[in-house]
């Protein structure tokens, strides 16, 4: 059975609610082509329980256990409800030029273009607007090619250039204080 690791699980599909009484599950990918979970053979929960998915029509999938035994109805499909469903990092293609992962961007050091440390890519917000990345003292930026110019995956850093309407303040070693 497969551990859960934080730090190295990509979140890949969401289960969502039951769909009928034959234990199928509205499914939630994580990713651009929902095609693609299920083309992972094997993904892992957090409790570290194995599963795989198989999609039956747009957005509902049918579960199975590690057994290969789909969920036998209803009931067992409502104790899923708002599982996760990861894979680990190792097991995803490498990411096209110019494309992140969100999980490669988590725990990047946050520099200014002068060089000086803001922070720690803390979460990566993804609302349907637009990406953005919260550094750890509280910054929130859009991950734009204007505020996020660089990112460099292999040193785990990226350079942030903050929008004119927010100004950093106080010592950029100390508490970063951020007016909007």
């Amino acid at each position: 059975m497969p551990r859960f690791n934080p730090d190295s699980d990509v979140l890949i599909a969401t289960i969502g609610r039951p769909h009928g009484v034959h234990g199928r599950v509205h499914l939630h990918p994580a990713t651009d082509a929902p095609e693609s979970v299920e083309a992972f053979r094997i993904l892992h929960d957090e409790h570290g329980a194995e599963w795989t998915v198989q999609w039956v029509s747009p957005g509902v999938a049918t579960v199975r256990d590690a057994q290969g035994n789909a969920l036998p109805d209803r009931t067992a499909a409502e104790r899923l409800v708002n599982r996760r469903l990861y894979v680990a990092r190792d097991a995803l293609p490498e990411a096209d030029d110019g494309e992140f992962y969100h999980a490669d961007l988590i725990g990047m050091t946050a520099f200014s273009q002068e060089g000086d440390v803001l922070g720690t890519v803390a979460v990566v917000h993804d609302y349907g607007a637009g990406v953005s990345l919260e550094i750890d003292r509280g910054l929130i930026v859009p991950f734009t090619m204007v505020c996020v110019p660089q990112v460099d995956v292999a040193n785990r850093r990226i350079t942030v250039v903050p929008p004119a309407e927010i100004e950093v303040e106080g010592e950029l070693d100390g508490d970063v204080q951020v007016r909007a």
